[in-house]
């Protein structure tokens, strides 16, 4: 599932997400190593994510994320409304009253900000793991297809760096190794899964500026 940043997460996809570029090269006899290579491009990025097992997962992840995602909005919420009510008092509220709200704000901005962190980090990691996971047995499904249907190269157009400039549709083997990992790996309750797959995972509400005076 997925690259971030502090503020805005995205599975991309389960993204966060940077395979290498996927080659696999099979000699066929001296015969076949005069002949030209059989060449296919792949989007890993997106076969991960669109597979039902990757689907299942950012469900899930959603799912287990929603109630601390619930909380840092609900903390956003208060530091939005401190700065209204400071907005509305400029003129009206006591030195001692403003120093106790911009303190107030403070704090919640403190807590707001170590909350995003944390959601990062948990989210890094556990997109991650789910990444890796898919990953290893869709290079296995990878293997055995380029080798039943005689390609010696498989270039990944989703990896940074990638050489690939074009890549014609019928080079295109993405949805072929997504429709055969989920053959190779059915999941249960795939039907619930989101019909779309998603590249971001729940996004953490943006850290609020420190109330001013």
């Amino acid at each position: 599932m997925i690259v971030y940043s502090r503020t805005k997460l995205t599975l991309a996809a389960l993204v966060l997400l940077c395979l290498a570029p996927v080659r696999g090269v099979r000699a066929q006899g001296a015969a076949a190593a005069a002949a030209p290579a059989k060449i296919a491009v792949m989007n890993v990025r997106n076969a991960i994510v669109a597979t039902a097992e990757g689907k299942q997962a950012q469900a899930q992840l959603q799912s287990q994320f929603a109630p601390k995602q619930n909380e840092l909005q609900g903390l956003q919420k208060q530091i939005e409304d401190l700065q209204r009510r400071m907005s509305e008092g400029a003129r009206t509220l006591s030195d001692d009253e403003k120093a106790k709200m911009q303190r107030e704000g403070e704090l919640l901005s403190r807590r707001l900000q170590r909350g995003n962190d944390d959601l990062n980090e948990e989210l890094n990691a556990a997109q991650g793991e789910i990444v890796d996971g898919i990953g290893r047995k869709m290079l296995e499904v990878l293997d055995r297809y380029s080798r039943e249907n005689g390609y010696t190269i498989v270039l990944d157009t989703s990896a940074q760096g990638s050489p690939v400039v074009y890549g014609s549709s019928q080079s295109d083997i993405t949805q072929e190794i997504v429709r055969l990992y989920d053959q190779a790996y059915p999941v249960k309750n795939a039907a619930a899964a989101p019909a779309t797959p998603k590249a971001a995972a729940p996004a953490a509400p943006a850290p609020a500026k420190k109330p001013t005076q």
